[in-house]
């Protein structure tokens, strides 16, 4: 309703101070007529809230997927109506795949236009409903506090995912006098010393134990506290698919990572194992090696599980304890349990860790490309706190096997799977942490998704780093359909430009490389450039 009231403000106005109140200071957007009166309310907060103009609503959706996982508060997004919102949809998905706070905006059309098939317009109800945590439309001003609150709440309690907020054009411009809401405080479950006991006894009762620690919620101190239990207790550790960032790579206590790159020795420790205590992760797909590795419903294995979500503890895997908690709360109450007394298992976490040890040496390849002793000579280059980007494709498994990690939030990946990601990741990264190191690893194919992006780097003066591992196909594809049709390859052969080139078009650096002498160098002056850069990768394709 409109009224005249002294401190009256438009719809746009009081999202924004609403995004204020909640902590907001990046939003992340495609400019769309439908939501111009909420970008005349950000025009002034610019020193609060910065509005980064993006190419195109994929590559937002993702940079503010990226900036929740790197801040643990939510990636604001902000498209329009329809072909926007579709666009923007990828990373709302990836948010909901790897437990990601975020929240969309999404401008929509007219109240009076709704359930006409108006221009543009979307059923966004029925589009979102299995992508995110909540859909919700705001029909009136009024509500947006209360609703912003609850948005900003969701996405960031329990499980934390994505949250699609639809706000009608005309909304936005109404004027009201409401009063905002404190700035809301996510909740989590904790758990209880009869569940650490159970755990203490459970754990005393092994041979063969093994932890595996994943998903999203933590911080730096709850991973302080898993390493510090581990430790105490000899405990072999692996990472789920694409977090190896969690646990100390060089502690005594890694064993390495379940995904594709698993190697067979870990895959093999897994099937042995007597005890496996998962701490955070879903246990999906890409980490069970297709629900193979751990048998489904009633696994073989003791199966411990701590998750954040009740829904997700049971919805596979029968375990003989669950325990719902939040990431920092378990890890301080393992980190305080008293130590197993002289663990039997201790040869059996130092074999374990020996074999990750041996896996981080690359084999023989006399090609002249060798991808293996490049990820070597980028593993001996990188500082500590550098950050790496990845996405889907056969080039993901170099980094996965032959980087280490060893700080939280210094891998970015997709566990969804989606290409297109490592660019717009690497750019976000930059944004958060714009001192910092951040090497974008992409493949031919994923690169040319989000390759416009690099024009957003450069109207912001980023610098990071893209690595494009050129074969000139869709690997991963290609390799399926070997695999499962021989010499029936169709739909992956690719035509690619000189990326090298590209990038120089757009004003970064770019360089080419053919062997494997030549990356190290080439490295150097892509950080020496201190613009964004691309290197090119020329490899072999491989048909097997």
């Amino acid at each position: 309703m409109t009224n005249d009231y002294a401190n009256a403000r438009t719809g746009g106005r009081i999202l924004v101070d609403a995004l204020r109140i909640h902590g907001a200071d990046t939003v992340f957007s495609v400019a769309g007529e439908s939501y111009l009166a909420l970008l005349d309310a950000l025009y002034d907060v610019q020193n609060e809230i910065r509005l980064i103009t993006c190419r195109k609503e994929t590559g937002a959706s993702n940079m503010a997927e990226a900036y929740g996982k790197l801040t643990g508060k939510p990636g604001i997004c902000v498209v329009t109506r329809g072909p926007g919102a579709c666009h923007a949809s990828i990373g709302v998905h990836t948010a909901f795949q790897d437990s990601t706070p975020m929240i969309l905006l999404i401008g929509d059309v007219p109240r009076h236009e709704i359930e006409r098939e108006s221009f543009q317009e979307v059923d966004y109800g029925l589009m979102y409903a299995p992508l995110a945590k909540w859909v919700v439309r705001i029909d009136q001003p009024r509500r947006i506090p209360e609703l912003m609150a609850r948005a900003f709440r969701t996405a960031t309690s329990g499980r934390p995912g994505p949250v699609a907020v639809v706000l009608p054009e005309d909304m936005l411009s109404e004027m009201c006098d409401v009063p905002d809401t404190p700035r809301y405080e996510a909740t989590h479950a904790h758990p209880g010393d009869g569940d650490m006991a159970k755990l203490r006894a459970l754990l005393g009762a092994a041979a063969r134990p093994v932890v595996i620690v994943g998903g999203s919620g933590w911080s730096e101190e709850a991973c302080r506290g898993v390493v510090e239990f581990a430790g105490a207790n000899a405990l072999p550790v692996c990472c789920s698919f694409r977090r190896q960032h969690i646990f100390d790579n060089d502690h005594p206590s890694y064993a390495g990572t379940l995904g594709f790159s698993a190697t067979p020795a870990l895959v093999q420790r897994i099937r042995e194992a007597d005890l496996i205590l998962t701490v955070g992760a879903r246990l999906g797909s890409m980490t069970t090696q297709s629900y193979d590795l751990i048998s489904a419903p009633t696994p073989e294995q003791t199966l411990i599980h701590v998750h954040a979500d009740a829904n997700e503890i049971g919805r596979v895997y029968q375990p003989a304890l669950g325990i719902q908690s939040g990431m920092a709360a378990f890890a301080g109450a393992a980190a305080a349990l008293e130590p197993i007394s002289a663990p039997p298992w201790r040869d059996w976490c130092e074999s374990a860790r020996r074999d990750f040890l041996r896996s981080l040496e690359p084999e023989a390849y006399d090609g002249k490309l060798d991808l293996g002793r490049i990820m070597v000579s980028l593993r001996e280059r990188l500082p500590e706190d550098a950050i790496i980007t990845t996405e889907a494709g056969n080039f993901s498994g170099w980094t996965h096997r032959f980087l280490t990690f060893r700080r939280l939030n210094t891998q970015l990946g997709p566990t969804s799977g989606a290409m297109g990601y490592g660019v717009p990741a690497a750019i976000a990264a930059k944004f958060v942490h714009p001192d910092r190191v951040v090497v974008g690893c992409s493949g031919d194919g994923g690169f040319l998704m989000s390759e416009n992006e690099l024009a957003t780097a450069m109207h912001y003066g980023l610098d990071p780093i893209f690595l494009v591992f050129n074969n000139n196909t869709y690997g991963t594809i290609r390799l399926h359909q070997q695999r499962h049709y021989p010499g029936r390859t169709i739909g992956t052969e690719l035509t690619n430009p000189d990326f090298a080139a590209l990038a120089k078009a757009y004003g970064a650096f770019g360089e080419t490389v053919t062997e494997t002498e030549e990356f190290a160098p080439a490295f150097e002056r892509a950080l020496a450039a201190r613009t964004a850069a691309v290197i090119e990768l020329r490899m072999d394709r491989v048909d097997g």
